[in-house]
């Protein structure tokens, strides 16, 4: 069952209340410059989300986010169907509520956005498997509002190999090539989160545009399936590129509690590999206060299926649990010694620039 379903047929909306409603762990920071650009590479903002959490979000200095459109685990005609489904209930939502949103298509939108008070939202697909082998399909959702889209999402498809294809070690494929090339040419930014090694590495050596690993670590600080190497980090960096540090618990450490210090151990190894200019948040979180409850539990497998490992949970680290766990990561960052004008790169100037050179 996708997200969606699980939403309507289960009445997850109350549940969501019951989670916003919950006191939020961050503390307001006294260190973030309140005039400071703040974006997320790929968080959630789910459409069952209330005004209240909207707007603690928003009091973290959280100005742009980019969200994913759709579940990126179907194929063929549900993947299309399920496509323009999730663009369009997520215009609804934007459009409901427009004291608190901006659909963003270019970084002007981010910058309205900032002076109005309101957060930018961007668009992105996960997969391409929306688009199965019509090129042009990518053009009609340019239109629609997309602002960039996977290469792959776990398994292979038309256009490469997902990092959890086991032992498919294959790279970008000649339709991979030309659907870059589209890409590049109309400005929709190239996402290579969840792809593997050499779909990534391919990938970034054929684009004429840098391109960006919304949601990762890094493999160098904890080796997981899902993190991307040192050489990778370091040819993205090359060309121009951003790589997103995730705030996903098992993706940064073993440890499932006392564990906040991974989450930075990953974006210093970033920084240290790819340089300051090249490094960005990317949440892939929940923005509720989550709690371990078997409701919570039974939600995650409506949503993800086998996926969901119950020895891998819970998936968020205790003190970026939460609406406002921006402060925490600015605070982090000054924490680690990095220099204010070094935290603003991190927190979303480095984002704005890839967004303003590929996006426009």
């Amino acid at each position: 069952m996708n997200r969606r379903a699980f939403v309507r047929q289960t009445g997850t909306v109350a549940l969501a209340a019951q989670f916003a409603a919950r006191e939020v762990r961050a503390a307001p920071s006294a260190a973030r410059n309140p005039r400071a650009l703040i974006m997320d590479a790929m968080g959630e903002l789910r459409p069952i989300y209330d005004r209240s959490l909207v707007r603690q979000m928003l009091a973290s200095g959280t100005d742009a986010i980019t969200v994913t459109l759709c579940d990126p685990k179907a194929v063929g005609a549900e993947a299309l169907a399920l496509a323009i489904d999730g663009l369009m209930e997520y215009d609804r939502y934007l459009t409901e509520h427009p004291d608190l949103f901006i659909k963003a298509t270019t970084v002007a939108d981010v910058d309205a956005a900032r002076r109005s008070g309101r957060m930018a939202v961007f668009y992105l697909y996960q997969n391409a498997t929306q688009f199965d082998d019509d090129l042009d399909r990518i053009e009609m959702f340019f239109k629609l509002g997309l602002t960039s889209c996977q290469v792959t999402y776990n398994d292979r498809n038309l256009a490469g190999v997902g990092c959890r294809a086991e032992g498919d070690d294959g790279g970008l494929t000649e339709f991979g090539r030309a659907m870059i090339d589209r890409m590049n040419a109309i400005g929709v930014l190239v996402d290579l989160s969840h792809a593997n090694a050499r779909t990534m590495a391919d990938t970034i050596s054929h684009s004429r545009m840098p391109v960006i690993i919304s949601h990762t670590g890094c493999k160098a600080a904890y080796d997981h399936v899902r993190n991307t190497s040192d050489a990778n980090l370091r040819l993205l960096a090359e060309r121009g590129g951003v790589v997103g540090i995730c705030q996903l618990r098992p993706f940064l450490t073993v440890k499932k509690r006392d564990n906040l210090h991974a989450y930075f151990d990953h974006i210093d190894h970033a920084v240290q590999t790819c340089g300051v200019d090249h490094v960005c948040i990317g949440s892939d979180r929940d923005h509720r206060v989550i709690e371990m409850t078997p409701e919570y539990e039974a939600e995650l497998r409506a949503e993800e299926g086998s996926q969901v490992v119950s020895s891998e949970l819970p998936y968020f680290i205790d003190e970026l649990n939460g609406p406002r766990r921006m402060e925490v990561v600015w605070d982090g960052l000054v924490g680690r010694g990095y220099s204010e004008d070094v935290v603003e790169k991190i927190m979303g100037q480095n984002l704005y620039r890839l967004y303003a050179e590929v996006i426009g």
